[in-house]
């Protein structure tokens, strides 16, 4: 049996993060932006249809605007922490909703990211037995850095996590540090190196959308 057949049995949720402030783009919510024609955060919906192995679930993580992400067609669930406390708050929330063993995490403003990054991120958590498999991809100076955004997590780390962020914990990587982590390089001969590119300002969306 391959790693594809034993996995493919395996439900797995897929969580957008679409929580934060948006603040390099002036305040505005980042997930309602559109790309392509439509909002990012349908962009990345549809990516995560798209991937190679099947999700059982789509949540989104959302603070603001609940009823335009509600209108996607897939649960929405803002943060159980107060003060848009970042993407960890996602990642707990994400988990305090799943009803799957598996949470796979991807922010909004990604919405180039590959379609086998569930799979390879699968494949790495079984091969390496770990409780964390998170992507890796090239910066523009070629080192290839941990996307801590990008994480496929076990779904028994919710009482790990509550305990972190009820300490003020925030950082993603501090958190995952404390578990058997896999990195999962993203730099492959057939790996495009603008699939993680992210869209923190206007200016930088639209440089997305010509690429």
């Amino acid at each position: 049996m391959t790693t594809l057949d034993m996995h493919s049995t395996t439900a797995i949720t897929g969580l957008i993060l679409a929580g934060g402030r948006g603040s390099r783009m002036g305040g505005i919510d980042k997930g309602l932006q559109n790309f392509r024609g439509m909002p990012l955060a349908l962009q990345t919906l549809m990516r995560l249809q798209l991937q190679s192995l099947p999700l059982q679930e789509v949540l989104i993580n959302a603070n603001r605007n609940l009823s335009a992400y509600e209108s996607l067609g897939v649960p929405v669930w803002p943060d159980s922490i107060d003060g848009f406390a970042g993407p960890l708050a996602g990642f707990l929330t994400g988990l305090e909703r799943c009803e799957t063993p598996l949470l796979l995490t991807v922010p909004c403003d990604t919405p180039l990211f590959p379609l086998d990054l569930l799979e390879r991120l699968v494949t790495a958590m079984q091969e390496q037995d770990t409780d964390v498999a998170m992507a890796a991809a090239p910066e523009a100076d070629g080192t290839v850095r941990p996307q801590p955004v990008f994480c496929l997590l076990k779904t028994e780390l919710l009482e790990s996590l509550v305990k972190f962020t009820q300490g003020g914990g925030r950082k993603i990587d501090a958190w995952t540090a404390q578990h058997r982590c896999a990195i999962v390089p993203f730099d492959g001969p057939g790996d495009s190196a603008q699939a993680f590119a992210n869209a923190n300002t206007l200016a930088e969306l639209l440089q997305l959308e010509s690429l």
